[in-house]
């Protein structure tokens, strides 16, 4: 297998057609299944779950909530510029 491996896109290439999870920019997550790349990271997922961390905070009080909004989407393209961390989700 580290015969395989000599660039770090080498890795995302054994990825194609498995499911991945991507962090984002802005705290944001997705799972879904790895289709397509390119040099740059952009990335085409499909079967995406994207999980949002929002953080609102109320002028009237100091507390800050912190809820999570989630949508799913059958297919996504993702600018390789937001992408921060993708690994195999097992």
């Amino acid at each position: 297998m580290t015969d395989a491996i000599k660039e770090p896109l080498d890795l995302v290439r054994l990825c194609l057609n498995e499911t991945i999870k991507v962090k984002l920019r802005g705290d944001r997550e997705l799972l879904g299944v790895l289709h397509a790349y390119d040099s740059h990271m952009n990335l085409i997922l499909g079967k995406v779950h994207e999980t949002v961390t929002v953080v609102d905070v109320q002028s009237d009080s100091l507390q800050p909530s912190v809820r999570s909004v989630e949508r799913s989407m059958e297919m996504l393209y993702v600018r390789g510029d937001g992408v921060i961390l993708a690994n195999l989700d097992s």
